[in-house]
């Protein structure tokens, strides 16, 4: 393949729009390999990036997709070879440097994962940075004590990363898991991705909130930040743990410290953005392995052409599962 079709997001004045280009493949720079991108993934930070003002996107024009999946093309770099199976996520993909709506696309080889023994190209991209970032959650969690008898609470339980921790979660095999969502309509969707109990904000939460309430939950996966977030930490139990993940909610974090100091909760920052080659190579690993749960999500696949009304549907709240992008069309 000599050309190539890719989304771009663009900006004229205060104006952005996405269309898709041709372009020619460009040569590699040492160090850099070339993929020929079979899928990737819309993710929340991909909707942001189609618009105007939400800081995602540091240059324009640039081509989103904080994902890709597929086989090495081309390559500058020892430790990959042409035909390699491997995916790419986080760093400055889709962000400071051209991402994953692409035929093809360029990426520094010391951003790339080879796809780890029974894991497929497109069960990667099911995960995403999605999964990813659900992984390294739970797997926090798990080195501050969750186990089989823990009660834990996941919050934007319909979104992707609140949907794979579902499942990790019922892997490890907890006997209670609460899925706190607004989508009531979504009961037997949760059900199945592993929730045991589902329930809306305004059945978890009393009308007056306290800075230390009944230790109702062991643990947290919280994918929404915000208000939400200091309201649930005083029901966390002694020793317990949040896992802070997202910030759809908000960024602001407004509550006492009572729970920390008389409870000895532990708020866990996630970042999956600049996790170490070793750690990330071990979390993929597990969900190719033991955690392997990429079938279950709800996944439905789109061409380019329609990433930006799957993109406004995220931004408002409308949907569910997750999305995969083929670059080159649906088949």
């Amino acid at each position: 393949m000599t050309n190539y079709q890719c989304l771009r997001v663009l900006k004229n004045e205060e104006t952005v729009t996405t269309e898709i280009e041709q372009f020619e493949v460009p040569e590699l720079q040492p160090g850099e390999v070339l993929i020929a991108v079979s899928y990737s993934g819309m993710n929340y930070k991909d909707a942001l990036a189609t618009k105007a003002n939400t800081g995602v996107v540091r240059s324009y024009p640039l081509t989103p997709g904080i994902d890709m999946a597929g086989t090495i093309a081309a390559t500058n770099d020892e430790h990959f070879a042409v035909g390699d199976e491997v995916l790419a996520t986080s760093y400055g993909i889709g962000v400071s440097q051209n991402g994953g709506f692409s035929e093809m696309q360029v990426v520094p080889a010391s951003w790339v994962v080879k796809l780890p023994k029974g894991l497929t190209e497109k069960q990667a991209m099911t995960y995403g940075t999605a999964g990813f970032t659900a992984a390294l959650s739970v797997d926090g969690l798990v080195q501050h004590g969750l186990n089989a008898e823990s009660r834990v609470l996941v919050t934007g339980a319909t979104g992707g990363v609140g949907g794979f921790a579902l499942q990790f979660l019922q892997k490890i095999g907890c006997k209670e898991i609460i899925a706190l969502t607004r989508k009531t309509d979504q009961q037997d969707y949760l059900a199945k991705l592993g929730a045991t109990k589902v329930v809306t904000p305004d059945e978890f939460f009393p009308e007056k909130n306290r800075p230390l309430n009944k230790q109702t939950i062991d643990y947290v996966v919280d994918t929404v930040g915000g208000e939400q977030l200091g309201k649930l930490i005083p029901f966390i139990s002694y020793s317990g743990s949040m896992a802070l993940c997202g910030n759809a909610g908000g960024i602001k974090l407004t509550m006492t410290v009572l729970p920390f100091i008389l409870r000895g909760v532990n708020l866990l920052g996630i970042d999956s953005v600049e996790t170490p080659m070793e750690k990330r190579a071990e979390i993929w690993e597990k969900m190719a392995d033991e955690w392997l749960v990429a079938e279950g999500i709800q996944v439905q696949e789109i061409a380019l052409e329609q990433v930006q009304a799957t993109a406004d549907a995220i931004l408002t709240g409308k949907h569910v599962g997750r999305t995969l992008v083929r670059p080159g069309g649906l088949e």
